[in-house]
């Protein structure tokens, strides 16, 4: 690994290294469409050919080169060095991180927003991104993240949809003062309130809340919600993974805001 900018890119799977630098791995044929569909500049692409999947890689190589993209052919066991992937695809490019804030969010009349408080596990933000994305939500807001937004492994689980996907970071009380000034109503799920997931009303300007894999959501975030809502558990486990309850209240919003069919 002689190559200065391929010991560069191994140093950016370190948080401390994308603060530093403000910049982050993408790695895969599709999490890098994404980028490059958002117009997100990829700056450096390290490109491995005898690891393609597929016949489409060289569009895309062509497609970030005239984005302004450097190129760096590599040999495949330098390349795997470089790749955070048990299969890797011939693909890894260095970009900018992603940062907006509450201010850059453009929301349209009577939003649905998804607010999360304390991810831990890059795959699961990473899944609920890409589920917000599915389910028509109009924005997310990451509140007091316990995982880093750009952690590679966050664009994996997305497939990319961080580069698309208004996602917004802040703190909690930036966040609800953020909501009220807005006359957001916030619908919070937490085990064991009194009424189920799918009796409230999520029509009109909402945000929906879950929280951290093994806390749940903090005192302060419950009591500044309108409304506590349970997601049923007709088995042993008393809760479930955070992804899984995200994707629930998102598809039940989205439920009650599809127009009726006619018969």
């Amino acid at each position: 690994m002689r190559n200065p900018g391929v010991k560069a890119a191994v140093r950016l799977r370190k948080p401390s290294e994308r603060r530093r630098t403000g910049r982050t791995l993408v790695e895969g044929y599709r999490e890098l469409l994404r980028a490059a569909e958002s117009g997100w500049p990829v700056e450096t692409l390290f490109v491995c050919s005898p690891l393609f999947l597929g016949d489409n890689e060289a569009g895309l190589i062509e497609r970030c080169r005239s984005m302004g993209a450097e190129l760096v052919e590599c040999a495949e066991p330098v390349f795997r060095k470089m790749s955070y992937r048990d299969r890797p695809d011939g693909l890894l490019a260095v970009a900018p991180l992603v940062r907006r804030g509450l201010d850059d969010l453009a929301l349209p009349p009577n939003p649905v927003l998804l607010v999360v408080e304390q991810i831990e596990k890059p795959g699961n933000l990473g899944t609920i991104l890409r589920s917000a994305d599915a389910a028509g939500v109009d924005a997310v807001i990451v509140c007091d993240g316990k995982t880093d937004l750009n952690n590679p492994n966050v664009i994996r689980a997305s497939v990319g949809t961080l580069f698309y996907m208004p996602v917004a970071e802040a703190g909690l009380e930036t966040t609800l003062a953020w909501l009220s000034a807005k006359d957001i109503r916030l619908i919070s799920a937490v085990p064991g309130a009194q009424r189920n997931y799918f009796e409230c009303d999520m029509t009109g300007s909402v945000a929906l809340a879950v929280g951290a894999e093994q806390y749940g959501l903090t005192e302060t975030i419950r009591e500044a919600s309108h409304e506590l809502v349970s997601i049923p558990m007709c088995g042993r486990n008393d809760s479930l993974n955070v992804a899984s309850a995200a994707v629930l209240m998102m598809y039940e919003a989205l439920r009650q805001r599809s127009p009726v069919s006619s018969p």
